[in-house]
């Protein structure tokens, strides 16, 4: 099994390379000129987007092949303030160059929408910025020329009191959203509300791919299935995809709080979960969700390449 490590947004190495400055509303609705507030966005989606390519010739350097774009690229622009503004023909240029080095470099790359986009909500005002906001991570993908593999990932939302009529919400609008959004989509199991098995259901339902997250499947474990249990199932929704399963890893920040993310990863469970599933996948995606981003990745990797049963490929690569 060939295994190819990637971390998310931000590198703790590159300095003065956040791909995610913004301008708060606030500070918005205090520059007079609406024009010269717009062109402020401009100028730090700008900036964004060439930190966000010196983040890929970073990892490069370091044979890093998958990444996750920061969903925050362009500030405020799913915004109520920035209605009817399409900033992404002035920025076209430098969305195409980030495109073009993904592309040249064979690198995976994909969003994750913040939490606050959600298809479960039975408020309409909610829906149609969740649904905005899918549209236009889908754009930004489009501008960059990259086509169909690279994904939007997103977990189904909320149960609000009932988690029946939710999931029906989920479907029905899953199947209404435009067929260039949806086919970018993969769903996510999470941490508290949408179990793996539940999530997975949902992906073959719809007839989408699915994300395990094996942290969020710790701490929300449902009927206890083990994950390698539900893996043949998971594995089947990436068949015709024409990329590799992909999965995150994370690993508790404490025992009093285990859901959020620690520094790094620990490289014991991982490291089983792999073993089990190693005969069936040829190969897999792993996206690392810590806090010490591609420090983390570093050091998970160093950790397993130790192991006997790990062969180092490249500095990010492993095979097993």
């Amino acid at each position: 099994m060939l295994i190819r490590f990637g971390y998310v947004a931000m590198s703790v190495h590159v300095a003065h390379a956040s791909p995610s400055k913004t301008m708060t509303a606030t500070q918005f609705a205090k520059i007079a000129d609406r024009e010269a507030a717009l062109g402020k966005l401009v100028r730090i989606a700008e900036e964004n987007l060439h930190n966000t390519l010196r983040l890929l010739r970073h990892n490069r350097a370091y044979d890093i092949h998958v990444f996750r774009f920061s969903s925050k690229l362009v500030p405020l622009v799913t915004h109520p303030l920035t209605e009817g503004w399409d900033p992404i023909p002035r920025l076209a240029e430098p969305f195409r160059e980030l495109g073009d080095y993904v592309i040249q470099h064979g690198m995976r790359t994909s969003f994750h929408p913040d939490h606050f986009t959600v298809l479960t909500t039975p408020r309409e005002e909610v829906l149609r910025t969740s649904l905005a906001d899918l549209a236009h991570q889908v754009r930004m993908l489009e501008a960059m020329g990259l086509d169909e593999r690279s994904k939007c990932n997103i977990h189904i939302g909320g149960t609000y009191g009932d988690k029946e009529s939710a999931l029906a919400r989920f479907h029905s609008r899953v199947n209404d959203l435009p067929a260039a959004v949806r086919r970018r989509l993969t769903l996510e199991n999470d941490d508290k509300t949408y179990t793996a098995e539940e999530t997975l259901q949902a992906a073959e339902e719809l007839g989408l791919p699915m994300v395990l997250d094996l942290h969020h499947h710790q701490v929300n474990p449902g009927s206890g299935v083990a994950a390698e249990e539900l893996w043949p199932r998971i594995r089947a929704t990436w068949k015709d995809t024409g990329i590799p399963p992909k999965i995150h890893v994370s690993s508790p920040k404490s025992e009093k709080d285990v859901r959020a993310h620690a520094d790094f990863v620990e490289p014991e469970p991982l490291a089983a979960f792999l073993g089990a599933i190693a005969a069936e996948t040829p190969r897999l995606d792993i996206m690392i969700e810590a806090k010490q981003k591609d420090e983390a990745l570093f050091r998970l990797v160093a950790d397993l390449a130790g192991r006997e049963e790990f062969r180092e490929v490249d500095g990010a690569t492993l095979e097993r």
